[in-house]
């Protein structure tokens, strides 16, 4: 059965609201009190966990812990999955000393750059390496792109070389890639210009 996409979106929603109640020492949680939490309708909730199977107790509601490791089962988060950043200024330094990553079975296992001042030195408990050694088989699955605009596609080419399945771009630049090849595009700036036309309303 293909489980929708927007269901497999929600899951680590779901997970992150669960993960804050269990810090809560919240025991059993209700439909509704998640619906509350995420803003998404009680039954849309049931719904997508049903793809799944069971998970509540009738007339009780939902064990916290216990419905975040299913979902944490489900999205593997019980796995560590290791992450391959290429791009170590601002926005690279930061997501590669990111704690919060751990929790979801992330690992920064390389980080990449060109520039010879900072290649050599660590960042947390990664030493970055030189991109020019790139294509070579990573053993990573995943990629996370924080070159600048004029170098994401090569950069890309040389992960997908490097048999890494998913990118997530931060460039901005709309990748070529094969359709193996897993993409989620963030682009903060896009999503702040859409943010400030909410904020100023809509132009008369």
């Amino acid at each position: 059965m293909k489980i929708p996409e927007p269901t497999i979106e929600r899951l680590p929603v779901y997970y992150q609201c669960l993960y804050r109640l269990k810090e809560n020492n919240v025991v059993i949680v209700s439909s509704e009190e998640i619906s509350s939490r995420v803003g998404v309708k009680a039954s849309q909730f049931r719904k997508d966990l049903s793809y799944f199977g069971e998970f509540g107790i009738q007339g009780l509601g939902y064990p916290v812990t216990h419905l975040m490791e299913r979902i944490a089962s489900i999205m593997q988060f019980d796995t560590e999955h290791k992450v391959a950043i290429c791009g170590a200024g601002h926005l690279g330094y930061a997501l590669a000393r990111f704690p919060g990553f751990a929790k979801w079975g992330f690992k920064i296992s390389h980080v990449f750059d060109k520039d010879p001042a900072i290649i050599g030195k660590k960042i947390g408990d990664v030493v970055v390496e030189d991109i020019n050694l790139l294509p070579y088989d990573l053993k990573v699955p995943m990629g996370i792109l924080t070159v600048p605009a004029s170098v994401a596609k090569e950069t890309a080419s040389l992960l997908i070389k490097s048999e890494v399945n998913a990118i997530l771009n931060f460039t901005g630049v709309k990748l070529d890639i094969p359709e193996s090849v897993v993409v989620r595009n963030v682009d903060i700036s896009h999503e702040l210009a859409v943010l400030n036309f909410h904020l100023m309303g809509k132009p008369q």
